[in-house]
């Protein structure tokens, strides 16, 4: 059997190019444009790479975007406030908070004080309660993403054996309940399963969000399998 390699970059710039005319269509009948609201705390090397991509992202989109930049300094309060002005603010239809935050920030307050209508993290314990019972109004993006990438690539999870391996809130738990939800059948694993191997062999669909180099190998992987 012949691998067939699911290009994730090449199916990103396709959605961003259906995005950009979405977006054109939606200013052009009278629409305001779409806006993102960012939020980083502290010099992060890597989050301030990953706040510029998305905030380059925008503009090539043609989406508004504001980024505000908070010292490491900055207490919870002060990030609270920021949240709140995203809230108010009628040209943000998205806010997203940079994680990780630094340790003495209150990160589950200002998690939940974004509103649940502008949680494009999916986040916020309501959004995460809708996505439990099926009712999706935003899910973490790499989840969405791998359901995307399947769905580009005719991959129905339905009553295929899938296995999540990782549990995190925000990649492992969502990712196994949008397989659910396509009716799949889901085992979640992690970095302390016992006989990792046989759990990930016995499975249609593997998907590897443990955020560990080399932790799954190639002998861990069934013949026929969806990585």
């Amino acid at each position: 059997m012949t691998a067939r390699i699911l290009d994730g970059a090449a199916i990103a710039r396709q959605i961003r190019e259906e995005v950009r005319a979405e977006a054109l269509a939606f200013v052009t009948a009278g629409g305001r444009p779409p806006g993102l609201g960012a939020l980083l705390v502290g010099d992060d090397p890597a989050s301030a790479i990953y706040v510029a991509s998305k905030t380059k992202a925008c503009e090539e989109l043609g989406l508004h975007h504001v980024t505000h930049r908070l010292s490491v300094a900055a207490t919870t309060e002060d990030v609270l406030g920021v949240v709140e002005e995203f809230n108010r603010d009628p040209g943000i239809h998205g806010i997203l908070v940079q994680l990780p935050l630094p340790k003495h920030v209150d990160a589950v307050r200002v998690l939940d004080a974004v509103s649940p209508a502008k949680d494009v993290d999916g986040f916020h314990p309501e959004n995460v309660g809708l996505l439990s019972q099926g009712r999706v109004r935003f899910a973490p993006c790499t989840p969405a993403g791998v359901m995307e990438m399947l769905r580009r690539e005719d991959i129905d999870p339905k009553g295929k054996r899938a296995v999540v391996v990782g549990r995190s809130d925000i990649v492992g738990k969502p990712m196994a309940m949008l397989l659910l939800h396509a009716h799949a059948t889901v085992t979640i694993a992690h970095s302390r399963t016992k006989d990792l191997p046989e759990v990930t062999r016995a499975r249609d669909i593997l998907i590897a969000a443990v955020g560990k180099v080399g932790l799954i190998r190639a002998d861990y992987v069934s013949p026929g399998a969806t990585v």
